[in-house]
């Protein structure tokens, strides 16, 4: 009997080993096809919106890269981006390139997710994977975002506002603001990095004011904050949609699977009316204006629920589904999901 249990208990641990690296390969195999679908010397491409480059691709990519560890394409990517959209006086990135031969930079502002994502990535290339030389411009770029991307509540003067851009409108009355850029682990730890308190209440105050949003019902992609709640806000129509749709990853990837907006964004996904499909824009009044069964926005639904994601290989057709299917499966080993 000893011997059988032995050989039974080395069987099991046998099969756990052997299904965690068919696991790990699929994973692998899932960067690689997204390397080959997007990456062009170390521009990430948008061919969906006519091949542009964003900082939101440019952060992504590097943080896949150093989640994937894939040195030599992190490397690829961060030297693309500090030649062509590190254009800013600041260390911020402008947020938008385009294939043009005439002019590149079509807009110079910063997108102030795709930064947070660029520091976070490069913090971790050199505190996790040993990869030395970004840690200098991590903590530059989260001391910028510090003192441009911040904002007093004009409800609460004490709490900062994390505001979509530098230039972003904003006055102590009314305060644009996207609930998606909210990436609390990014800023907590870029914050804890570079000594920077404000980053780490601003963190804080995001997930209080994702959590008073789920009190009205609804997650718009964008919302004005004022003196006496929230509003429509003047530059956007009032949406759930495809930038709201990331708000129950972030949240999930920062530990906090049980943060009531992640249980009203599983709510509003399925309110779709094509079966296997999710409702991926709305209007506050319920009608469904969109719905998808795309790999990357049934993976946040299955990540909200804290089922297992799949790990299918991206498709190849959509930047932003395959990205954010990409980011599922990172924030899921990483997020410790409980509900």
């Amino acid at each position: 009997m000893p011997t059988r249990r032995l050989f039974l208990g080395a069987a099991m641990v046998a099969g756990l080993v052997t299904s965690a690296r068919v696991q790990a390969a699929a994973l692998d195999r899932g960067w690689s096809k997204w390397v080959r679908s997007y990456v062009n010397g170390g521009r990430v491409i948008d061919r969906r919106q006519d091949g542009i480059t964003h900082s939101e691709g440019q952060g992504y990519g590097l943080l896949l890269a150093q989640a994937f560890g894939d040195r030599k394409v992190f490397t690829e990517l961060e030297e693309w981006t500090e030649r062509h959209l590190a254009v800013r006086q600041d260390r911020l990135m402008a947020w938008k390139w385009v294939p043009d031969p005439h002019t590149n930079i079509a807009d110079w502002h910063n997108a102030t997710d795709g930064d947070l994502f660029r520091a976070w990535a490069l913090l971790r290339a050199e505190r996790d994977s040993g990869w030395s030389g970004y840690r200098e411009t991590a903590l530059a770029i989260a001391h910028d975002i510090a003192e441009l991307c911040l904002t007093a509540d004009p409800r609460a003067p004490a709490e900062w506002l994390l505001v979509p851009g530098a230039e972003a409108r904003r006055s102590p009355k009314r305060v644009l603001f996207n609930p998606s850029y909210i990436l609390p682990r990014a800023l907590r730890e870029l914050g804890a990095a570079a000594g920077e308190p404000r980053l780490i209440k601003a963190a804080e105050h995001g997930e209080t004011v994702l959590a008073e949003l789920a009190m009205t019902g609804f997650l718009p992609n964008w919302v004005d904050v004022t003196l006496s709640g929230f509003v429509k806000p003047l530059e956007h129509d009032l949406l759930w949609g495809y930038d709201a749709l990331r708000i129950p990853l972030y949240l999930t990837w920062s530990g906090r699977a049980d943060h009531p907006a992640v249980g009203l964004a599983r709510e509003l996904m399925e309110r779709g009316s094509i079966p296997d499909h999710l409702a991926v824009e709305a209007s506050p009044d319920g009608q469904i204006l969109a719905q998808s069964n795309k790999p990357g926005f049934l993976a946040l639904h299955a990540l909200a629920h804290c089922r297992d994601v799949p790990d299918r290989r991206p498709d190849g057709s959509d930047y932003y589904s395959d990205s954010l299917l990409m980011l599922a499966q990172v924030a899921q080993r990483e997020g410790q999901c409980k509900v």
